[in-house]
């Protein structure tokens, strides 16, 4: 599903080379979130919504890799982050703590087209007054782009089923993240709390799942068409939501 593709512009030179896929091949800050995800969400979200004069904020940037992806697309990009260290995403920088109350109003009420934060929700301390901080940042038909650990995968359920432990926040995982977001309660409950509502769902990998061994990983893939349910296959929800009306 890619959200207004048609409105898409690619520039390529006259040898067919995509100019934009290659200043980001040589620009973008590497990122240690699964691989592919930051291009599957360009690819299927990105298109559609991120061209030039358009307002982006990137609230978790990390080292800067979507903030400069944006950045190559022709937004106009403010960066957002607990600290900076590390960070080379080439755009303003703001520093700001994600488990405060009201952040929004550090970084401008509606003030932004795009709001992005992949694989941020997970790592704050209260998901539901982080999507309230994101609501009144969006500007007018403004869309935010989330991503998140799929824990309602099938490799999720069979992982908690057996060991009782929730997939990529055991003592395994990232030692940060500390709220897992399931997909039915957060559609169900946090949106409508937030004042946000649910514009479309993609699962990353879209037919299967990169952080299982490939053997099983084919064993759940045909498991999980046999069960009703849209987030049993891919490692990371993608959310795009919009502000309620």
């Amino acid at each position: 599903m890619t959200l207004g593709a048609d409105s898409a512009r690619i520039a390529v030179n006259e040898d067919g080379v995509d100019l934009e896929k290659e200043r980001r091949g040589r620009s973008v800050p590497v990122t240690t979130t699964n691989k592919g995800l930051h291009e599957f969400v360009a690819q299927q979200v990105l298109t559609g919504c991120a061209h030039p004069g358009v307002r982006a904020l990137d609230l978790g940037s990390g080292p800067g890799a979507m903030a400069a992806r944006l950045r190559a697309l022709g937004c106009d990009v403010l960066a957002a982050d607990r600290d900076a260290e590390g960070f080379e995403g080439g755009v303003p920088h703001r520093l700001v703590n994600f488990n405060e109350p009201n952040f929004a109003s550090v970084l401008g009420e509606r003030n932004f087209d795009l709001v992005t934060a992949i694989e941020v929700i997970e790592h704050v301390e209260n998901p539901i007054a982080f999507l309230r901080n994101v609501r009144p940042l969006l500007a007018p038909n403004g869309i935010a782009v989330l991503t998140t650990p799929n824990v309602d995968s099938l490799p999720a359920r069979m992982k908690f089923l057996l060991a009782g432990k929730i997939r990529t926040m055991d003592e395994n995982g990232e030692p940060t993240h500390i709220s897992p977001i399931f997909f039915d309660l957060f559609r169900r409950q946090f949106l409508p709390l937030s004042g946000t509502r649910l514009r479309a769902h993609l699962v990353f990998p879209p037919k299967g799942y990169q952080l299982t061994r490939k053997p099983l990983a084919w064993l759940l893939r045909i498991a999980a068409s046999l069960f009703p349910g849209e987030s049993l296959l891919g490692d990371n929800h993608v959310l795009v939501l919009e502000a309620q009306r």
